[in-house]
């Protein structure tokens, strides 16, 4: 059977509009095509694959796993899943966890909870959910609806009620807008979709300061920023803040799916039997490679590895900005970086993707302005100086096709 990119237009949704290729295999931060062409990936799945592609590592876990489980189901307990949930309570210091399939469930199961601890305490009159504008929290109505970007939520009927959306970081609408009604207020500690953007830690305080005194929980959804892609295991870590639910996914399991709910007992106890599940949820097979992950990215030694990498990024590119004069900043934390586009470029963040694809060079996006790296947190030095001649090349044509 002739596989293609045609191939994709005639079986899947229309959903996506992925690049020219078929990816055929993946070792590190290297892709390779089913035509023999060679790539430098700094997407890692976006976000996913933490620790390259297929790692010995996990693939050793893996196949030891499948030799004894690969799954079961809720109704029973499993070594795996256990050890993954005391590892994560251990090193946050949350005392319960709901594992599901990917990020977009862990923030549907978050916001659930808030709700149901909102219901049981206060009644039904406290159920407003605070976001903000640009926020992305996956792709269930619900949590597409929460998410501060209605063109993701338009056009599927009715939506869920009682969700306000204010922009990020701005205090005083904050202060306006809480009250005695608001059971949750979600939030990225960097919005990601939104262009790499951190909450200033001013504006935690108050929002932390706010949802104690109006007895709402505070959500902080961690999908990208979380299990080291910040340069700590959480980005919560780097704020003056704590929240009462945190949500984790991405890469948890070094791209097997997964996703998790990490809170305390007096949120947790809320969910009783019958009021959530999950069939794959706690997966055994994924559980076994989060338990590897997280041993390997909680390490001292590898998170300070995140941020000397992001900084080694960081002074490459602005180097070449020196030569292209294309970005007005390099936003983010860890290896999760924004490059933002200055004014001359605004909104062309998609033909920067296409160019640096054009030369083999792997990238994402972040609103029109920002084009987005992830790369896999222990990318070599070498493999960084290789990506930055493709993005030297890449910016060079960029700059030509836009004069």
């Amino acid at each position: 059977m002739k596989i293609t990119r045609k191939t994709f237009d005639e079986v899947m949704f229309p959903c996506y509009t992925p690049m020219n290729m078929v990816i055929k295999k993946a070792h590190g931060s290297y892709v390779f095509d089913n035509e023999g062409n060679k790539y430098v990936d700094l997407t890692s799945g976006i976000a996913v694959n933490c620790l390259g592609h297929t790692p010995d590592g996990v693939q050793k876990v893996i196949k030891k796993t499948c030799k004894n489980l690969i799954h079961v189901s809720n109704i029973f307990c499993n070594e795996y899943t256990l050890s993954l949930a005391k590892k994560l309570t251990s090193l946050t210091g949350y005392d319960k966890v709901f594992f599901v399939n990917s990020g977009a469930e862990a923030n549907e199961t978050a916001l659930k909870l808030a709700r149901r601890v909102a219901f049981d305490d206060y009644g039904a009159e406290k159920n407003e959910i605070i976001s903000f504008v640009n926020s992305f929290h996956g792709r269930t109505f619900f949590s597409v609806t929460v998410g501060g970007q209605e063109s993701y939520s338009d056009g599927f009927g009715p939506k869920p009620a009682a969700i306000t959306h204010i922009p990020y970081n701005d205090i005083a609408t904050f202060e306006k807008t809480i009250s005695d009604k608001t059971c949750a207020v979600i939030l990225e500690p960097i919005q990601g979709e939104g262009g790499i953007i951190k909450a200033d830690d001013a504006f935690l305080v108050k929002v932390r300061e706010l949802c104690d005194k109006y007895h709402a929980a505070l959500i902080f959804d961690e999908v990208q920023t979380g299990v080291a892609r910040s340069g700590t295991l959480y980005a919560y870590e780097q704020t003056p803040v704590k929240p009462d639910i945190l949500t984790s996914a991405k890469g948890l399991a070094s791209g097997l799916p997964i996703g998790a709910v990490l809170t305390y007992d007096n949120f947790a106890k809320h969910f009783v039997p019958g009021t959530h599940g999950s069939t794959f949820g706690g997966n055994a097979l994924a559980c076994s490679v989060g338990c590897y992950v997280l041993d390997k990215v909680s390490d001292k030694k590898f998170l300070e590895n995140v941020k000397a990498t992001s900084e080694y990024i960081k002074a490459a590119i602005r180097k070449l900005d020196e030569k292209h004069h294309v970005f007005d900043d390099v936003r983010g934390e860890g290896l999760l970086m924004g490059l933002v586009l200055n004014k001359k470029y605004s909104g062309k963040s998609g033909a920067l993707q296409k160019e640096c694809f054009k030369h083999k060079l792997l990238t994402l996006t972040a609103h029109g302005d920002v084009l987005r790296l992830a790369p896999a947190l222990n990318i070599k030095k070498s493999v960084v100086d290789e990506a930055m001649k493709l993005l030297d090349k890449a910016l060079t044509d960029f700059v030509k096709d836009n004069a």
